[in-house]
């Protein structure tokens, strides 16, 4: 499978949920917006915004660092709605 950039863009951004507060805080107030900033295509945008965790494991995106997501409970996901998500993706 060939990442493109935009994956990286995904795990980056996961990532900036926990350092940079204020993304964090934007995220939770308005994600679209948020989001706005990341070069990533559509199908990873809406799949962030519907929180699509096996969508987005499937296109390539670190499970570790989407567990961020649920952590900070952005994009609708709790780390219980996280888990039944990711394990479907992973075929578990």
């Amino acid at each position: 499978m060939e990442l493109s950039m935009s994956v990286y863009a995904v795990n980056y951004l996961c990532r900036e949920l926990l350092r940079d507060h204020e993304f964090r805080a934007a995220m939770k107030a308005d994600p679209a917006a948020a989001l706005a900033r990341y070069d990533l295509t559509a199908e990873e945008r809406e799949a962030l915004l519907a929180g699509d965790v096996a969508k987005l494991y499937r296109l390539g995106v670190n499970a570790f660092l989407m567990g961020y997501l649920p952590r900070f409970e952005v994009c609708g996901l709790t780390v219980p709605l996280y888990s039944e998500r990711i394990r479907s993706a992973a075929g578990g």
